[in-house]
């Protein structure tokens, strides 16, 4: 019989064990027994769970023991991030046995352990009573991912978030077992990433003079000059921080286009046989700039040593992939721009979206000489693309399905189902509201794998990826609330293995969210409340650009 359990994402496999007293119970005695390879997840446990219960969660052996291991039969079973868990002493001679298929594993089942015992367990110190029991039921799980690519898209160029909300990020993201963060770190309105031997990147590109307060077409104004930007210390911080927990940091340099903010900083970037670039401040609106960067061998070298430097900070090993953008480009400037005519005729690449097609093929060399896969967004498409690079597929489910189909890895992302920057309720009360309503129940039947997509195609989709895109969101408080509970049930498409959209089972997955939520309150989360905003959470008068309708499936 399977155990009424509250986890989310859902478990593959549960089974309960019949017992007398029927649970185990966590105490002072409770020791912690970690194997090779799990001692990262030992001092986790020891520092967050410690925290939470007060337990000091001493190094020991025997029945009372939290005993981690990794398993070979796991990691066939279940793969490298697959677990087993179990509370039955009479299975395994510990008080909780653990094995994971990889050091991942191991982590994940860790953050299962901290969901069975409560919420409580979510916060940073004891509020509990003492004497409050620390009880476990008796089960076993075992579990493991459907996708090896689960993943956030935090847009920190529109709007700064501090390092320390991004470490926050990432502690959210691991309670809810995702393991990509891709950190969208340059666009027009702001460049957030200190490159050295290019200090204007940031002295210059990091701060505009005000802000659009709302959607672009808005008459208002926030005055506030807005900026910030991570140190190279800061970022190698956040990419430590992240693989403490199993996450991949995917960095975004968004190349031709979005590019402002570095044409303003090096005015030499840009098309200047076409407009005058050293009139040009980092964009205050939203939207899609005309300033796009000139195509050439100059701007090459220049970005090159950007990502000479990013690949310092981001090592192989925990993140193979770099984001190059690639993604709306107008050609404009390039059409009025005699350079840029005469670099179409020498390369012959016949147009200007030839031209574009030049520029990400070049990168995507150059990463890959250097041992790095290019990822960048589905108009990387247009006009052919190197064989090794991936797609996001943002448009909708299209470009994913066509660059599957022709052999490329693809994460979708489409954003007609999992843009959170989308509201999640009609009407006047969503603060700022953006594009079609996207609610709790819409994004728990979102499916990454479009239905008829031949099975070697359909090998090429590496998972899903949420996008918050941040121009309607200008702090953290905001971005929990378009973020949260939407991305339980998003970690939920990712990680477990649902049946088809209309056959998941809502009702269940909303009752084990009335717990979720006090996880999120313990976990101080301003998430979007079942019956709406709080009053402090709505933005009246703010323009917004709301999309009436059922999204388009595209």
């Amino acid at each position: 019989m399977l155990p009424e359990l509250d986890l989310i994402p859902a478990p593959a496999h549960a089974e309960c064990h019949a017992g007398a007293p029927g649970y185990v119970g966590l105490d002072e005695r409770t020791t912690l027994d970690a194997g090779p390879g799990t001692h990262g997840t030992a001092r986790w446990l020891r520092a967050v769970l410690g925290a939470a219960t007060g337990l000091p969660l001493a190094d020991g052996t025997g029945p009372g023991a939290i005993r981690l291991r990794i398993s070979p039969d796991v990691a066939r079973e279940h793969g490298p991030e697959g677990y087993r868990l179990s509370t039955d002493g009479s299975v395994a001679d510990a008080a909780v046995a653990i094995e994971g298929g990889g050091p991942a594993g191991v982590f994940w089942a860790a953050q299962t352990l901290r969901q069975l015992l409560g919420p409580e367990a979510h916060r940073r110190a004891r509020v509990a009573p003492a004497g409050h029991d620390w009880d476990l039921p008796l089960l076993t799980l075992a579990d493991g991912p459907r996708f090896p690519w689960r993943g956030l898209m935090l847009d920190v160029a529109r709007h700064f978030m501090p390092k320390d909300d991004v470490l926050r990020q990432l502690d959210l993201m691991a309670a809810h077992k995702l393991n990509v963060l891709h950190l969208h770190l340059t666009d027009d309105q702001g460049w957030r990433i200190e490159i050295r031997r290019h200090p204007r990147l940031t002295e210059v590109g990091s701060w505009r003079a005000r802000s659009k307060w709302g959607h672009r077409a808005s008459p208002l104004w926030n005055e506030t000059p807005h900026g910030g930007f991570y140190t190279q210390d800061d970022i190698r911080e956040i990419v430590a921080y992240a693989a403490d927990r199993h996450i991949s940091v995917v960095p975004e340099i968004d190349v031709p286009g979005h590019s402002q903010a570095a044409i303003a900083a090096y005015p030499e970037l840009g098309n200047t046989d076409v407009i005058d670039t050293t009139t040009l401040s980092v964009w205050d609106t939203w939207g899609v700039s005309p300033n796009v960067l000139a195509p050439t061998d100059n701007v090459l070298r220049f970005y090159e040593g950007v990502f000479e430097e990013v690949l310092e900070l981001f090592p192989a090993e925990v993140s193979p992939f770099v984001h190059i953008g690639g993604d709306e480009c107008p050609k404009d400037q390039w059409k009025a721009s005699a350079t840029a005519r005469a670099r179409i005729e020498e390369l012959g690449v016949g147009d200007e979206d030839g031209l574009q097609s030049w520029f990400v093929r070049h990168f995507d060399r150059w990463l890959a000489a250097r041992g790095r896969r290019l990822i960048g967004w589905d108009e990387i498409l247009e006009g052919g693309l190197a064989d090794g690079a991936a797609v996001s597929s943002w448009r909708g489910y299209a470009g994913g399905i066509t660059a599957a189909e022709a052999g490329h890895d693809v994460v979708m992302c489409p954003e007609q189902q999992v843009y959170l920057d989308h509201r999640q309720a009609p009407g006047e009360d969503e603060p700022m509201p953006i594009g079609y309503v996207r609610t709790l129940a819409d994004v728990y039947r979102f499916e990454p794998v479009p239905p008829g997509l031949a099975p070697e195609a359909a090998a090429h989709i590496l998972g899903t990826q949420a996008n918050v895109w941040t121009e309607v969101m200008e702090n953290r408080a905001r971005v929990d609330y378009q973020t949260h509970p939407r991305l339980a049930a998003f970690a939920e498409v990712a990680w477990s293995r649902l049946p088809a959209p209309e056959a998941r089972d809502l009702a269940g997955f909303e009752r084990r969210m009335s717990t979720h939520y006090r996880r999120l309150d313990a976990l101080g989360v301003d998430y979007r409340p079942p019956a709406g905003p709080h009053p402090w959470q709505r933005r009246p008068g703010v323009l917004g650009r709301p999309l009436d309708g059922a999204p388009p499936n595209v």
